[in-house]
């Protein structure tokens, strides 16, 4: 029997259609051939990337040189500009502003074969300390609403260079998709003065058939209504509102959240393509709200958003969380 499930932070509904559920295996997909050619993102080529703006680097190697552990470029092709004002203006009905903010390439490391699942955990650390210190420093630009950091892994989830990588853009506006899950969790609070996330680490825990790890700080799990199959969330397990203010040791048991599910993700499925994003609260929040909660949000790119999907807003999802969550937590790393 399908089941409706619904989203409790923005009260959207997901179909679980178990008459049509697939086995883990059957999502397997045939690995992406390496394309070949040359890849500006590669240790020597630095004079093929715009100048970087910031990169963690060995004792004595200089800017734009090789030598580097992770690297941060502006993209060459920027969905949004960073010169100029925002110019807000009507005509007639319609409203248009400029498309100012800015667009960044953080280059993970210096191996063109290396998954980001494949890192050791402290060179995943490396790549969340970048975010954190891109985040801290376009926070100061007040143009600024919203830093949406994300990661697209594979040619089918959007990445068209296969040397590993992950992008940020700085965005004047606050997303929809963001005010809409922001407005569900103050909502939530406002009805329960508890917040929603809170709640789904201490349901989860104690439910456990939807968690795929934890260790000391976060919590993984398959969250309940998801919208894709193997959908996985990584979640702090105390209350944070701001993904950059962390402290040395979560950073630490993060990257080890982040490399774990990767790893069990890309075994469970061979390596498929996946998008990673994470879900943080909007620059000019203040700190310590007591009804959001970040997170990162983990899709693998296993089925396709057709016409039922874009004209009602559901989602099909053939393979039940539990299913998912218990695959992936047999599966060792």
């Amino acid at each position: 029997m399908p089941e409706l499930r619904k989203d409790p932070i923005i009260g959207r509904w997901v179909i679980i259609a178990t008459e049509r559920a697939k086995r883990p295996s059957d999502f397997k997909v045939s690995q992406e051939k390496p394309k070949g050619g040359f890849c500006p993102f590669c240790e020597g080529n630095e004079d093929k990337t715009p100048p970087e703006i910031m990169a963690y680097r060995k004792n004595g190697s200089q800017p734009n040189t090789p030598g580097w552990i992770v690297r941060v470029v502006p993209n060459k092709f920027p969905a949004l500009m960073i010169e100029g004002g925002i110019n807000r203006e009507g005509l007639g009905i319609y409203d248009k502003m400029n498309g100012v903010g800015a667009h960044e390439v953080i280059i993970e490391g210096t191996s063109h074969e290396k998954a980001l699942s494949d890192f050791a955990d402290d060179e995943v650390e490396s790549v969340l300390w970048a975010y954190r210190d891109r985040i801290i420093d376009l926070k100061k630009d007040t143009r600024f609403k919203y830093i949406m950091i994300f990661k697209n892994h594979g040619e089918a989830a959007g990445a068209s260079l296969e040397h590993t990588h992950s992008q940020l853009i700085a965005l004047p506006i606050v997303p929809r998709n963001v005010a809409e899950e922001m407005n569900g969790a103050k909502d939530y609070y406002s009805y329960k003065e508890r917040c929603i996330f809170c709640d789904i680490v201490r349901q989860e825990k104690n439910d456990k058939s939807r968690v795929v790890f934890e260790n000391d700080d976060y919590l993984v799990i398959c969250p309940f209504a998801p919208k894709f199959p193997f959908e996985t969330w990584i979640l702090p397990k105390t209350h944070q509102t701001h993904y950059e203010d962390g402290q040395v040791k979560e950073y630490k048991n993060l990257a080890k959240a982040l490399r774990t599910t990767l790893k069990k993700l890309a075994i469970a499925l061979n390596n498929t393509p996946y998008n990673f994003i994470i879900h943080n609260t909007p620059i000019m929040t203040e700190k310590n709200i007591p009804y959001y909660h970040w997170h990162i949000e983990i899709m693998p790119s296993l089925t396709k958003v057709a016409g039922f999907e874009w004209g009602s807003g559901f989602y099909i999802n053939p393979t039940p969380p539990e299913n998912a969550a218990q695959h992936l937590r047999d599966i060792q790393v």
